[in-house]
């Protein structure tokens, strides 16, 4: 998992309330295991206008041009902006995959669902919870100007602002430790590795017949 320290990063707004998973990522696209590769589907349904299905290439498909990340002004984006309830729905974590692999670190809305804000840490996304009137600014400054850029500082836990304005935010201290040192669960357990061998050995030699 990539590690998250500081970012500064150009935002796109997602001006919409109580984004599901299927439409982050339509569930005809849930095909593998893999964490890579849904990023060409994300949000596909509002991106493109034509039915999407699995094996069609994106360059084969047609563009809404009015949906906010086929705009210009938001191509490479890294950090979204949306409203309340986002990532609601099924409990998909293809939906994070998604993101992560469209290229987002982080996500900053008034409110997540649970099970997609767990999830996104578990893949190196930082989601940020912020007051409404914080994230009203956000659109708003993020719509006034071509190349909006935020700096978010996840060890002093600030989103800075252009005009060199913070605002704090809160992550609990074990998901941060994560963030920072890249750790997801299989590196949380590869960091025990001495550990397990050293139990593995004493326990081959107490209950020898189990290894047979």
């Amino acid at each position: 998992m990539k590690s998250f320290t500081v970012l500064d990063g150009l935002v796109a707004p997602m001006d919409r309330s109580n984004v599901d998973t299927d439409a982050i990522i339509p569930k005809q696209f849930l095909k593998s295991i893999k964490r890579s590769g849904f990023g060409a589907n994300l949000f596909d349904s509002w991106r493109f206008t034509d039915p999407g299905e699995p094996g069609i290439p994106v360059s084969d498909r047609q563009p809404n041009p009015e949906f906010v990340l086929n705009q210009p002004r938001y191509q490479g984006a890294e950090i979204l902006i949306a409203r309340e309830n986002f990532g609601c729905g099924s409990s998909r974590e293809h939906a994070v995959w998604a993101l992560d692999d469209y290229g987002f670190r982080s996500v900053i809305a008034s409110s997540f669902a649970d099970i997609f804000f767990n999830n996104s840490f578990k893949s190196g996304l930082l989601p940020i919870v912020l007051p409404v009137e914080t994230i009203n600014r956000l659109f708003e400054e993020c719509l006034a100007a071509d190349g909006y850029r935020l700096t978010i500082n996840l060890s002093d836990q600030q989103v800075v602002l252009p005009n060199g304005d913070s605002v704090a935010f809160e992550v609990d201290s074990f998901r941060k430790h994560c963030l920072l040192e890249g750790l997801d669960d299989i590196g949380l357990t590869l960091g025990h590795a001495d550990a397990i061998r050293q139990y593995e050995k004493q326990r081959m030699q107490q209950q020898p017949w189990l290894f047979n």
